[in-house]
């Protein structure tokens, strides 16, 4: 790359011409304040209000960007940018271009990812709204924290420093709000060292609402946080769940359980079978879609949790999955054993009827556990396919001719 930097400061930029001058201004400061060689790239997303011509006018590179949304805008402006490092900050004024030096230290000494944190370097009365401040980050920020231990508390600051090409090697995918925390999640999934550092956020110099919808880009958040982690969206309530209707199921397959004046019994024992069959679904899932995110790059792959997947091959999972149709199978017969000495009449509530039950959350756990199987198989044919494609021809003639007529 021609002309290669130590820093771009960029900015994604969606009609920001009461404020994009200003924020222009304070990066030039930086740069110059500091004798960094960097650019300021502004990122521009299909502005109308002249946001090109001020940029330009102020001495920053503008990158048109067509595909519109935040992450279009950023991803697009990383590819373009020139310099080793990369800080990108909104450009409504809200965060302090010219005292960037903490993030040039932390990237400087080897962190591929530096986060700012605004609730330690201080938000200003108005800066943030208060769902925002009180419970939107603080929540969404605590969920990102348990399901992917990053060092960030902060997990939606607009303001970031990271190394260009260790981030475009996270192969970022999204287009929307959500774009900043899936850096942050794959940088961490990755193992690429992340930073915090604390910054500023000040009340931004907009007139008009911000482009942020508080529910839809939450929500969009909190979706892409659930879908990268499927052991907190599938595993672990899974196995809570299969986990408590075993033991509940144990206690009561031998009759009636009374707690005081409460007695738990057959329904009870229903709902124990429900939990068992839902539970087993959803660690299925839980396999089949770590092991596609996985297999296609969408999630880094987990040292202790891909041995597990690979241990769990189509056949280990055929076994377990015919042991338990076994089992169901063996309670059916005895079931019908029991009825047919009943002369075929009303069934045993308290004895045959639960041996049922048993049987059929066996024999329904067992044919699920046989179809997830094939499923999570299923997602190996392309990468085989693949590979037999990408293999180079023989050398020999006829086996040439062989490997590339399709007839």
């Amino acid at each position: 790359m021609a002309d290669a930097l130590e820093l771009t400061i960029l900015m994604p930029c969606l009609n920001e011409a009461e404020t994009l001058a200003i924020c222009i201004a304070k990066a030039q400061s930086f740069l110059d304040r500091t004798g960094i060689a960097g650019e300021i790239l502004i990122a521009d997303n299909g502005s109308t209000d002249g946001s090109q011509a001020i940029a330009a006018a102020g001495g920053a590179r503008v990158q048109p960007i067509p595909e519109r949304g935040y992450g279009a805008a950023l991803a697009g402006g990383i590819s373009a940018a020139r310099g080793r490092f990369i800080i990108m900050g909104d450009a409504d004024d809200s965060y302090d271009f010219a005292n960037l030096d903490a993030f040039v230290a932390e990237l400087r000494a080897g962190k591929a990812l530096v986060m700012g944190n605004r609730f330690k370097g201080g938000i200003a009365p108005g800066a943030m709204p208060w769902h925002h401040k009180y419970i939107g980050n603080p929540a969404l920020s605590f969920l990102g924290k348990l399901f992917f231990k990053t060092v960030a508390s902060d997990f939606h600051c607009g303001l970031r420093g990271f190394d260009r090409q260790a981030i475009l090697g996270l192969n970022l995918r999204t287009t929307g709000m959500e774009f900043a925390s899936e850096m942050l999640v794959k940088a961490t999934l990755s193992g690429l060292p992340v930073a915090e550092v604390p910054t500023t956020l000040s009340k931004d110099g907009r007139s008009r609402p911000p482009h942020l919808r508080s529910f839809r880009d939450g929500w969009r958040h909190l979706r892409f946080l659930l879908l990268f982690s499927p052991r907190w969206l599938f595993l672990y309530p899974g196995i809570a769940l299969t986990l408590i209707g075993l033991l509940a199921g144990a206690i009561l397959l031998v009759g009636p359980l009374r707690v005081g004046h409460v007695v738990f019994g057959l329904h009870t024992f229903l709902v124990a079978a429900m939990c068992v069959i839902v539970g087993v679904q959803s660690i299925s899932f839980a396999v089949i879609g770590r092991r596609f995110a996985s297999r296609y790059g969408f999630i880094p792959r987990s040292g202790t949790y891909h041995d597990i997947l690979e241990a769990l091959s189509l056949e280990r999972i055929l076994l377990a999955a015919m042991l338990l149709m076994a089992l169901g199978v063996a309670a059916l017969l005895w079931g019908f054993a029991q009825w047919a000495a009943r002369d075929f009449g009303p069934l045993n509530a308290s004895t045959t009827m639960r041996a049922m039950i048993l049987a059929i959350t066996a024999l329904v756990t067992g044919f699920q556990l046989m179809m997830s199987g094939f499923m999570s198989s299923m997602i190996n044919i392309p990468l085989y396919e693949r590979r037999i494609a990408d293999a180079p021809p023989p050398d020999d003639p006829m086996q040439r001719r062989r490997h590339t007529d399709p007839h």
